[in-house]
């Protein structure tokens, strides 16, 4: 009775100082009161930037006595007092290599090895050891082997969170301990409905360390479950979420609809790392979220000063790689061009040209950075950087230059030396969808009776690749495909299927957008053939009838 009324006044004290006026007028305390004592004081003084108040805590006589009973009678000390002391300690920062705390160490890991500690106490001690910069591995190892014997569906949600834990530092040992991952996924999936925010993100983190890609019942009901708590995880909790599906390649729509509640809500009050990781996953899934897009955008606007140089790209470039232009594209684009006139030398190079790359898929054209970008001193600095000179950046610097010769006629800075120019634009985006396309020329031969009238997927001196192209002489009439004189026009038929648009939408990527435009500056008539106007067309005669209105539409009927 007197421990419980000690605890119920420990829990209302909110100061180190009052926690430590009240032990002074105690006269004895067992040592589950006093490391209850440790634990209270830290949860008041430490934040999370550490301890609030060092000298005013470790340097506090009544504080300094009981570190001392502690250090001296770590033997006699119970497994809780002993654990929730040493739990508190590494809290509040105390020297780890303090006679102290190589005590309170010592006497839990002798504890440890002769088998005398519960499932709770094991997790208590883990839990420190993961709070030290360099926790031993022989004896989380042992805490792991000690848990392997024990009855797992007995475990609380926050046990089983420390057991994760414990095996994500050890991620290297996974095989030696995936029996016992796999009974903890097994029990897990039974209390997803009981797991805090707190706990659901922790466990999605843990299993995206370890590679449980064969967990999937777990991982869905995680990610399910994640939906409810979306208002209440932290910046952190929210960014592992994000990250788990991605990881698992997981996409759920009520989960992109609470953050559509979610983030128009709390733009101003995000971390911008937090919003970063929204926009990742929304480019990544190729998700055109408008509410969320123009909830960033006004963030960007407000606030884009603060930011770090990865952060003001994990804004924008999805706007460019999902061709979307807010409500308020104007003053975006003025802020960005502020900030890169203000802050131009802070980016990384490759960072800047992803961002001014997605600036003129959605035709934002950086014209007063190109020279900098066009410069063979930021060339060489690509190429001495991770990726180098791969095949997407040499795609991006040839885009740029196309952009800046076809749609920035005034532009007379630099242009890009054709050494580090590209062949032919190889994306995802570009890659046609295969079953479309024979769809689309089985129509076409019922059409125009002979293959030898269109070509598919032709190269052009351009960079870009046709999907498919028809030549017409002067009178109109279809020329055969080889043929290269006498040819008035060309028509350019694009085949979209749906990896060329947003998810659910009708909106067409940044990367074919671009496409589109530049094929017609070129002197193509382009054809948009988009899947969701064939799939229903049943047979030939209706997509000949069809491919004729797009194609010939003078001339239909």
């Amino acid at each position: 009775m007197e421990e419980q009324l000690f605890f119920k006044k420990l829990s209302s004290l909110c100061t180190s100082h009052e926690i430590f006026d009240f032990l002074s007028s105690l006269e004895v305390m067992s040592d589950t009161m006093a490391s209850g004592a440790l634990q209270r004081i830290s949860e008041v003084e430490v934040d999370d930037n550490g301890l609030k108040n060092p000298e005013g805590v470790l340097e506090n006589e009544v504080f300094r006595a009981l570190c001392f009973q502690f250090e001296c009678e770590s033997s006699k000390l119970s497994n809780t007092g002993l654990l929730n002391a040493l739990q508190a300690l590494v809290k509040l920062r105390v020297d780890p290599q303090s006679t102290l705390m190589a005590s309170l160490l010592s006497e839990g890991e002798e504890r440890l090895v002769k088998g005398q500690l519960t499932v709770k106490n094991l997790c208590t001690l883990g839990e420190s050891l993961l709070e030290l910069e360099n926790p031993s591995h022989t004896t989380l190892r042992r805490i792991l082997n000690c848990m392997q014997d024990k009855d797992i569906e007995k475990w609380s949600p926050r046990e089983m969170v420390m057991v994760y834990k414990m095996l994500q530092v050890t991620v290297g040992e996974r095989e030696q301990h995936q029996d016992l991952l796999n009974r903890m996924n097994s029990v897990t999936l039974t209390i997803v409905s009981q797991l805090s925010p707190k706990f659901t993100s922790a466990i999605l983190n843990s299993l995206v360390v370890l590679h449980q890609t064969r967990a999937v019942p777990l991982v869905t009901a995680l990610c399910k479950h994640s939906v409810k708590h979306i208002p209440y995880f932290t910046g952190d909790e929210l960014v592992n979420i994000l990250e788990a599906f991605l990881y698992f390649g997981h996409r759920e729509q009520i989960f992109t609809e609470a953050l559509e509640t979610h983030v128009p809500k709390s733009i101003f009050t995000m971390h911008p790392q937090t919003v970063s990781k929204v926009m990742q996953y929304c480019c990544r899934k190729m998700i055109l979220s408008k509410p969320i897009f123009d909830a960033v955008a006004e963030g960007f606007v407000s606030d884009a000063d603060t930011f770090t140089t990865d952060q003001i790209a994990g804004y924008i470039i999805p706007f460019g790689i999902l061709n979307y232009l807010p409500p308020n594209a104007s003053s975006l684009f003025r802020k960005l061009e502020s900030i890169l006139h203000a802050r131009l030398r802070h980016f990384q190079p490759h960072t800047l040209l992803n961002l001014l790359h997605s600036c003129v898929l959605i035709q934002r054209y950086p014209v007063n950075f190109l020279p900098k970008i066009f410069s063979p001193y930021f060339l060489q600095q690509l190429q001495a950087q991770p990726p180098g000179l791969d095949t997407t950046v040499t795609s991006q610097l040839t885009q740029l230059f196309l952009t800046a010769t076809l749609e920035c006629l005034f532009y007379e800075g630099p242009k890009l030396l054709p050494k580090y120019g590209l062949k032919a634009f190889l994306t995802p985006c570009s890659s046609v969808d295969v079953h479309l396309l024979k769809r689309v020329k089985t129509g076409l031969l019922y059409l125009l009776k002979k293959r030898i009238y269109f070509a598919s997927e032709v190269s052009t001196p351009y960079f870009y690749t046709l999907d498919i192209e028809i030549k017409l002489d002067e009178e109109g009439f279809v020329l055969p495909a080889p043929q290269c004189e006498e040819v008035h026009r060309r028509i350019a038929l694009c085949v979209d299927g749906r990896n060329r648009f947003c998810v659910n939408s009708y909106n067409l990527l940044g990367e074919e957008a671009i496409k589109q435009r530049h094929l017609q500056l070129l002197g193509y008539e382009v054809v948009q053939i988009p899947f969701f106007e064939i799939e229903s067309l049943q047979n030939c005669r209706k997509m000949a009838e069809y491919l004729q209105k797009k194609i010939f539409p003078h001339t239909y009927g």
